[in-house]
C-alpha cells in the first residue's frame, strides 16, 4: 500500500505531524496499521479459529493480529509467545467482515518473535527450521528412498525424533517415492504436447515431487488430455511451512526464486497451476502480502488451483459426463482443506466428481483437519491437532465411504492417521475418468 493510500489518524490530539509507525520495524516495506484500525473487535475471527476452540490458553487471532499492533504501539511490548500456537490455517482471513489482513499480521509477528525472542540454540528453533525447510532434507531421502523409508519407519527413529527434536512419535513419517516427479518428467522427455495457445507452468511443490509423484503425473496426463503444453520450471518450496514457523527470510529467498521463474513462464504465455491448495494459496495471497519482488503481483494474479483452472477454461464437467472409473474408486469422504476454502474452492470437487458415473463424494463438513502443515507434527501440538480433527474424523466415519479425498497433502496425512482410510487426490480420480491408467502410462 502506498503512502497516498494510508488513512490519516485524526484522533491523535496535539500532533498534526503524526505519522503511523510500523507494526514491526523489521518489515520496513509494510505498514499494517490500516488493517489493525479496521478491526472493531467483533471476535468473528476468534469464533472461527480451530485452535482457540480446543485450547483455552490460546488468545486467538484477534489478539495475534490487531491487538499485538496496539500493544506494540502503546508500550513497545515484545511479541507474545502464543503467536507460535497459531496453526496458520488462515480461516480468520475469510471470516473477518472488515477484511483485516490477519494472516499477514500473524506471519510478520511470528517472524519477529523468532528473530528477537527465540534462542537460536534451542531445540524448538532447530526443530522448526528442519520442518520449515523440508525441501532441503527431502533430496537426501529421495537419493536412497528404500533405505530412508526403512529407517524412518523404525519405532526407535520415531522415539528419538520426539526426545531429541520434539517431533511427535505418534505419527508415521511419509514415505519417499522411488522416483521423484522431476526424475519421471526428465525420463519421459518432458512435455508430450506442444501448443503455444494453451500452455501452463506447473508448480508441483515439494510433496508431489518427493512423496506423491502420482498426483503430479495425474495432473500432467489430465492437462495433456485437454491439449495443454506443460512447462515444469525450476522452483523452491512455496514457503507455506516457513511462514507458519516464523522463518520469513527463508520464505523470502524461496519466493524470490519462484517469482523469477514463474514470471518468466508468464512471459512465455503460460498460466501458473498448482496441485496443492496450500501452494496456490501461498503464491496468490501470501506473496503479494509480504513481498514486493518484480513480478510478484503478476504471478499472484495468474496462479490457479488445478481443478479450478480446468473448470474456468474448459468444459470439465461436460467432458466428465458419462465417464466412469474402475473398482479402485467408489465413494469418498471428501475434506475441503482450509486453504482451499480460503480461495473459495470448497464446493468444486463435489460438483466436478458428480459427473462421473459410479463416484460419490460426500462432503464431511467445514471443520479443520487440525494438522495444518507442520503444526500437528510438533510434540506439543499433537493432542491439540487431534482434538481439532476429531469432528472431521467423526464425519468421515459417518459418511457412506471407506476412502478419503482431499487436495492437501498434510490434510491427507491427518485423515489417514485419524481414520485409517486410504486417501486420494482429486486429480487422480479425474485421470482415471478421462484417460484411464493404461500399462504404458507408468513407463511414461
Amino acid at each position: 500500500m502506498s503512502d497516498a493510500e494510508q488513512p490519516t489518524d485524526d484522533g491523535v490530539p496535539g500532533d498534526d505531524d503524526f505519522e503511523p509507525i510500523q507494526v514491526f520495524p523489521e518489515a520496513e516495506e509494510m505498514d499494517l496499521r490500516p488493517g489493525a484500525d479496521n478491526c472493531y473487535k467483533c471476535s468473528t475471527c476468534d469464533t472461527n479459529c480451530p485452535v482457540a476452540e480446543v485450547d483455552d490458553e490460546f488468545p486467538g487471532p484477534k489478539f495475534q493480529g490487531p491487538e499485538q499492533w496496539r500493544l506494540k504501539r502503546q508500550n513497545d511490548h515484545d511479541i507474545d509467545d502464543s503467536v507460535m500456537k497459531c496453526s496458520n490455517c488462515m480461516r480468520c482471513d475469510s471470516a473477518c467482515p472488515s477484511e483485516v489482513p490477519l494472516s499477514q499480521m500473524h506471519n510478520t509477528a511470528r517472524a519477529e518473535y523468532v528473530e528477537e525472542n527465540m534462542s537460536k540454540l534451542s531445540r524448538e528453533y532447530w526443530r522448526n527450521r528442519m520442518l520449515a525447510n523440508y525441501r532441503r532434507l527431502a533430496p537426501l531421502g529421495s537419493m536412497f528412498p528404500r533405505t530412508a523409508n526403512f529407517m524412518m519407519g523404525l519405532s526407535a527413529t520415531q522415539w528419538l525424533g520426539e526426545k531429541l527434536l520434539g517431533i511427535t512419535g505418534e505419527r508415521e513419517f511419509p514415505e519417499f517415492a522411488t522416483e521423484t516427479f522431476r526424475e519421471w518428467w526428465t525420463a519421459r522427455g518432458g512435455a508430450k504436447v506442444e501448443n503455444k495457445e494453451k500452455r501452463i507452468a506447473y508448480f508441483h511443490g515439494c510433496y508431489a515431487n518427493y512423496n506423491t509423484p502420482e498426483v503430479a503425473k495425474a495432473l500432467v496426463r489430465v492437462y495433456e488430455h485437454f491439449g495443454y503444453e506443460i512447462m515444469v520450471p525450476d522452483q523452491h518450496c512455496s514457503g507455506t511451512p516457513m511462514f507458519a514457523n516464523g522463518m520469513l527470510e527463508d520464505a523470502r529467498r524461496s519466493a524470490e526464486t519462484n517469482v523469477s521463474e514463474l514470471a518468466a513462464a508468464l512471459e512465455d504465455g503460460a498460466d501458473i497451476v498448482a496441485s496443492c491448495s496450500s501452494c496456490s494459496m501461498s503464491l496468490r495471497q501470501e506473496y503479494p502480502e509480504l513481498f514486493d519482488f518484480e513480478g510478484t503481483a503478476e504471478v499472484a494474479a495468474n496462479t490457479w488451483d488445478a481443478v479450478e483452472y480446468l473448470r474456468i477454461h474448459e468444459d470439465l464437467e461436460g467432458e466428465l459426463e458419462g465417464t466412469s472409473v474402475g473398482d479402485e474408486f467408489d465413494d469418498f469422504a471428501y475434506h475441503a482443506p482450509c486453504h482451499a476454502r480460503n480461495q473459495g474452492l470448497d464446493g468444486q470437487t463435489i460438483e466436478v466428481l458428480d459427473a462421473i458415473d459410479g463416484v460419490d463424494a460426500h462432503d464431511v463438513g467445514d471443520s479443520c483437519s487440525g494438522i495444518s502443515g507442520t503444526y500437528g507434527w510438533k510434540e506439543e501440538n499433537y493432542e491439540t491437532s487431534m482434538k481439532i480433527g476429531a469432528e472431521m474424523f467423526e464425519h468421515m466415519e459417518d459418511a457412506e465411504a471407506k476412502a478419503g479425498l482431499t487436495e492437501c497433502p498434510t490434510c491427507s496425512m491427518q485423515m489417514e492417521h485419524g481414520t485409517g482410510y486410504e486417501i486420494t487426490h482429486t486429480l487422480e480420480v479425474l485421470e482415471a475418468a478421462l484417460v484411464g491408467t493404461p500399462p504404458e502410462a507408468a513407463a511414461q
